[in-house]
């Protein structure tokens, strides 16, 4: 196991037994398995996270950690930067991400602000992922904005870092969406092993062969079946 990488799951719905809850235990389990990495998982709705107040408008030196606001981002911020990649999974909340999750990325400001404070963002060279979950249209409209915000910070994005579903159907019976979660994972994973130097080159990023296919549905049944029980 590569336990000197780690990858932090963010997840954002206020519903563990839905979509993003099944997402976030597949994905869980996919590391362990597949991939056989380090996850760890935090759900924004678990934690009181404020809104950001904007300090970097009055003066960009006054966004320093520790954030003045005195709220459980104070050990997230910890968590975050331990991390060597992240995988956003969020509901589609009108064309945009809900509210905690929003407070979460706004308060990584002083992260990326630590530019103007020590010449560096404190994340950069980090890697990101992104997965939107909806039963209605808005999920490319969700990651655009997620990417845009990521790399502004200095994250780095990898091919195949995309993942969407946008029906009433339960994802699991959705393979190319299945497929497209465990790609995520892969590239994201691939893309932090290049950046710390464990491997050289990438022959292929996202993998469909007939095995991988085979291997990322059994699991995804297992998980539902899993949440199924916890459900009832």
């Amino acid at each position: 196991m590569d336990n000197d990488i780690n990858i932090l799951l963010v997840s954002a719905s206020p519903r563990r037994y839905g979509a993003v809850g099944f997402v976030e235990k597949f994905i869980i389990e996919l590391g362990k398995e597949v991939e056989k990495i380090n996850i760890n998982a935090i759900n924004v709705y678990e934690y009181n996270i404020q809104p950001c107040l904007g300090c970097v408008s009055d003066d960009i030196k006054f966004c320093v950690l520790p954030c003045i606001i005195d709220d459980d981002m104070r050990n997230l911020y910890n968590i975050v930067l331990k991390s060597d990649g992240f995988i956003f999974v969020t509901p589609i909340y009108w064309y945009n991400v809900p509210g905690p999750l929003k407070n979460f990325i706004d308060r990584l400001t002083v992260l990326e602000n630590a530019i103007f404070i020590e010449g560096r963002s404190k994340v950069e060279g980090k890697v990101a992922g992104f997965i939107a979950v909806g039963n209605d249209t808005g999920a490319l409209a969700v990651i655009q904005n997620l990417m845009a915000i990521m790399n502004s910070f200095g994250i780095t994005i990898p091919p195949w870092a995309l993942a969407y579903h946008e029906s009433e159907e339960d994802p699991v019976y959705n393979e190319k969406f299945v497929l497209d979660i465990a790609n995520v994972l892969r590239c994201v994973v691939l893309m932090v092993k290049l950046l710390k130097g464990k491997i050289y080159h990438v022959e292929y990023w996202y993998r469909a062969d007939t095995d991988y296919i085979s291997t990322t549905m059994k699991i995804a049944r297992r998980v539902y079946d899993m949440l199924l029980d916890e459900i009832n």
